[in-house]
């Protein structure tokens, strides 16, 4: 079985959130349970400037997207056993930013026809092409269309990974024809359309032979319109091959055991060694240096379904605790403002660090006592899992995967991985905060079996590449 994964982003490539840390890691998990695996990649500045003298030339050609008739350049790389395609065209990712560009739509849109064009030039047939997200949700609805011309591609199997419904790829009636080259003749059954406007997931989700979202929490989730950001329906209609898998984690990068970034490593059996990384999350983060004051960590997007209302709601409270908080992000610029605000008035016992960087990130995990992750969906998350993995114990909302990942903690047992509240409120999350801290001041025997806990969980990629595979198996037939 050969499956080629097509996605906007992917490390070490490319990273812009968490789709670029599965991307980059579930491939090879994918290769490692005996399924030929391939990566395509638009070929971006950032990419060009660090691997350029790797890559290998295949072809140059031209795709048509609607009336334009655009260059495509197609480039490959072996890295780790897995080879990696790579879409060039300069006009559309010769770019700083991966993202948030005025024609993403049509970026992305010839990304996608540019996937199905190259694949006669690839020296990898695929059986199944594995998609993600909106920014790869075309290929499905192409292949589609082109193999009512092309025959042979109506053998190709199309799964595709939702990893935030809310993120839908939504434009205009008139970019249907006009930007993607999908006239109504070939769509007249309403794939494209919802609402007056073509929207790209929703033509994915229905196209592809399968849909899988980050978490079975989630998966269930999206049914209802709380969650669905409009597409419940769809959802709803595609339900029979909708499946949920949780994520894995990079546990070779991911391991503070001999993480090069941490001041001093450590695991489970030394787990004492992360004093001295507090004392350095403390230092780079101008905290006070004070090794029983519990800390608490935030290495997040700064965006409304992060939960940060909750934050700024019940922030005066949570600081009569006597906590530290320590905080990487960028995003939404109220929160932003907000943290920035916080740090002034709280000098000393907050930390704030606007943008992100790897260095920051794993001082907070390391060096953290608690992790704070409030959100209102989730459709999986990887910082709870990192946290839980360099012993910080996680303050979660059970929604998504943090439902699926995070244990509730039971005193009287003295089981759980964190703590976990239910309604999307500042007084229930400040509740779970006050309880982690009671523990943290009053039972630091109980605090320390909880991260040992955490510590020896497995989130390896292993469980969840064989169920990728069953599905794999599933469309096959």
């Amino acid at each position: 079985m050969k499956v080629l994964y097509a996605a906007s982003e992917a490390v070490p490539f490319c990273r812009t959130g968490g789709l670029g840390d599965i991307a980059g890691s579930l491939p090879p998990a994918l290769a490692a349970s005996g399924i030929e695996t391939a990566v395509v990649l638009p070929l971006y500045q950032t990419i060009r400037e660090h691997f350029s003298s790797q890559m290998e030339f295949v072809v140059a050609d031209h795709v048509m997207l609607s009336w334009r008739r655009a260059y495509c350049g197609l480039f490959k790389m072996v890295r780790n056993g897995i080879t990696f395609y790579f879409i060039d065209n300069e006009q559309y990712f010769d770019r700083e930013a991966l993202y948030g560009h005025i024609d993403d739509g049509e970026r992305f849109g010839f990304f996608s026809r540019a996937v199905v064009s190259m694949l006669m030039y690839m020296d990898f047939k695929p059986d199944i092409i594995h998609c993600n997200d909106w920014q790869t949700s075309l290929i499905p609805v192409y292949l589609r269309v082109e193999g009512e011309r092309e025959p042979w591609l109506r053998s190709i199997r199309t799964v595709l990974n939702i990893h935030n419904i809310e993120y839908q790829g939504q434009f205009g009636p008139y970019t249907l024809g006009d930007i993607f080259g999908l006239y109504r003749t070939s769509v007249d059954d309403g794939t494209m359309i919802m609402n007056g406007s073509v929207n790209l997931l929703k033509g994915g989700i229905v196209c592809a032979n399968a849909v899988i979202t980050d978490s079975p929490t989630y998966a269930n989730e999206i049914r209802l319109e709380y969650f669905a950001h409009g597409l419940e329906s769809v959802v709803q209609r595609n339900s029979f091959k909708i499946k949920g898998i949780l994520n894995g984690l990079d546990i070779v990068k991911y391991n503070p055991e001999i993480d090069k970034l941490l001041a001093v490593n450590y695991n489970l059996n030394s787990i004492e060694k992360k004093k001295k990384n507090k004392a350095h999350l403390q230092s780079v983060m101008g905290l006070k240096q004070k090794e029983d004051i519990p800390v608490i960590g935030i290495v997040s997007r700064l965006v409304g379904h992060k939960g940060f209302d909750l934050v700024c709601e019940a922030f005066g409270d949570i600081m009569k605790l006597g906590v530290q908080l320590a905080v990487i992000g960028q995003g939404e610029t109220r929160y932003e403002n907000f943290f920035r605000w916080a740090s002034e008035q709280y000098p000393g016992s907050v930390g704030y660090k606007h943008g992100f960087s790897d260095d920051t990130a794993v001082a907070i995990y390391g060096g953290s006592d608690l992790y704070l992750m409030p959100s209102r969906s989730e459709p999986c998350g990887l910082s709870q899992m990192i946290a839980m993995r360099y012993g910080a114990i996680p303050v979660v909302r059970e929604t998504g995967g943090l439902k699926d990942t995070v244990k509730p903690y039971e005193a009287m047992r003295d089981i759980g991985t964190g703590f976990v509240f239910n309604s999307y409120t500042p007084g229930d999350m400040f509740f779970m905060i006050n309880q982690a801290v009671e523990l943290y001041r009053h039972n630091p025997e109980a605090f320390l079996h909880m991260q040992k806990r955490d510590m020896a969980q497995d989130f390896s990629w292993d469980s969840s590449a064989a169920k990728y595979k069953e599905v794999y198996e599933s469309i096959m037939h």
